[in-house]
């Protein structure tokens, strides 16, 4: 790289010093990427202690009841809460917008309830205001207000005269101005190295706090390389700036809500109130595993009365009550899981529609790779979903078999006939033992990594398309001192 466009860009950043405007762009920026990480980490790590310590208590609670009948803690149930994955101080992904509670019940796949959309009447204005928000909107549009008449300002001068008289070409001259911004870009990098960082000491994988950190350059550098290119190809500041901002308001508002429109109506999502009704009549016809009399469970007792060699499921070892629950919610479950990764797939469709914008607009290819590779995106919702089910089912079947093995027949249906029957009816608390531990880790990095490579190379060909457009501008004729 030649020594003019190295000083070029130290003239550019002297130029800078000494503009009102620059200085306060650069402060504004500061300020909002600061502000930003701050009440975000504060944010964050609060979610996170607060919703360790309520799953630590939901568990307490669960273990501590006293003895019942094994079916009641079937209802009992348990919650779940979702901690948020260490990149969620730079990025909380689609966690403000989904629920990160669930209740865990027997027969019954709840929804997850509690979704944190901060309002102002939380944490104020700033609210929703992520760094990962910050950098992909506000300091581009920040970076256009320092860098839009790098170059026209040049022109309308008629300084890029003396420049070239001086042996520098137009295109060196392009190369030390993007230079310029890009230094800028780079320091407002920074706080969210930190934060990156952090993530890593929280217990991310050091590569991917290092690539989290690295596309976001990437896409600072990508708006440098439009911002110079925009002005260069302007003959005057004012309209380059008019330029910038339609470009910005293109790239960064209108083509996500035309992406997000086009998904919804290529591969509309049918209402939970639908998929409601359509599960509840499809397991209407299901055996029922509150009734061991239920006409479909007669193959399952006529083959156990002929492995036991009884005649009655009085005689049986085991509570035929327990049993016929058991296989219940396997069947139920085996339904509710088609429904559940039927609208899953729903759900994954739309955003693959959607992620087919992110070759026509950098924030989108960049806002897709950052939940991806933090693990906040739409698959770790999925995760999360599926992972609170296998919880929820293992702790229903176990105590299923509780039932079964543990509690006598003739007990069990007598249990209603007085209070001293209802006590036989109940078990010791002490196989409530029955959770799994919680772990709430996003995917691994590679998984990650595989699921951000075409967000992340749609996000370098922008980059590669704003530097050509940018080379080209200089070889117009558009300067004085070639027209």
């Amino acid at each position: 790289m030649s020594t003019a466009a190295w000083r070029i860009a130290q003239e550019e950043w002297r130029y800078w010093s000494r503009s009102r405007t620059g200085v306060a762009a650069a402060a504004v920026i500061v300020l909002l990427v600061l502000t930003s990480a701050v009440t975000t980490y504060q944010r964050v790590e609060s979610e996170r202690e607060t919703r360790t310590q309520l799953q630590a208590k939901a568990e307490e609670t669960f273990l501590s009841q006293p003895d019942r009948h094994p079916h009641r803690m079937v209802h009992y149930g348990h919650y779940v809460f979702r901690a948020p994955v260490p990149l969620a101080i730079a990025d909380p992904g689609v966690d403000p917008f989904t629920g990160t509670v669930m209740f865990l019940e027997g027969h019954r796949q709840n929804s997850p309830t509690f979704a944190p959309r901060y309002t102002q009447a939380q944490a104020g204005p700033l609210a929703e205001l992520s760094p990962a928000l910050t950098y992909q909107l506000l300091v581009p549009l920040l970076l256009i207000v320092v860098g839009f008449a790098s170059l026209a300002r040049e022109r309308e001068a008629a300084t890029d005269q003396l420049i070239v008289t001086m042996s520098v070409s137009p295109g060196t001259l392009w190369l030390g101005k993007s230079l310029a911004l890009a230094a800028v870009a780079l320091i407002v990098s920074l706080p969210l190295a930190v934060l990156c960082a952090y993530a890593w000491r929280q217990g991310e994988s050091g590569g991917i706090a290092l690539l989290f950190w690295l596309g976001y350059l990437a896409y600072l550098l990508c708006w440098s390389l439009i911002i110079t290119a925009g002005s260069a190809w302007a003959r005057r500041t004012a309209t380059s700036l008019f330029l910038l901002l339609a470009c910005w308001l293109a790239i960064s508002l209108l083509l996500p809500r035309l992406a997000s429109s086009a998904a919804d109506a290529q591969a509309p999502l049918n209402s939970k109130v639908y998929n409601d009704l359509q599960l509840a009549q499809e397991i209407r016809d299901d055996v029922d595993g509150h009734n061991a009399s239920d006409p479909g469970f007669a193959a399952l007792r006529s083959a156990l009365l002929a492995q036991y060699d009884v005649d009655s499921v009085d005689d049986l070892p085991v509570n035929f009550r327990g049993i016929a629950a058991e296989a219940a919610e396997a069947s139920l479950t085996e339904t509710m899981n088609r429904f559940a990764q039927r609208r899953a797939d729903q759900e994954q469709a739309q955003v693959g529609l959607a992620n087919r914008f992110n070759w026509l607009s950098p924030f989108l290819a960049l806002r897709t790779f950052s939940i991806t590779t933090a693990g906040s995106d739409l698959t770790a919702h999925h995760r999360f979903l599926s992972q609170a089910e296998a919880i929820r089912f293992a702790f229903v079947q176990r105590l299923n078999r509780v039932h079964t093995n543990e509690l006598s027949y003739t007990v069990d249906m007598n249990r209603s006939n007085d209070d001293a029957s209802s006590q036989r009816a109940r078990v010791d608390s002490h196989h409530w033992r029955v959770l799994d531990d919680i772990d709430w880790a996003p995917a691994s990095p590679a998984e990650r990594i595989a699921g951000a490579v075409p967000a992340l190379a749609a996000l370098l060909l922008w980059t590669l398309i704003a530097a050509l457009a940018g080379w080209l501008g200089t070889r117009r004729a558009t300067w004085s001192a070639h027209g």
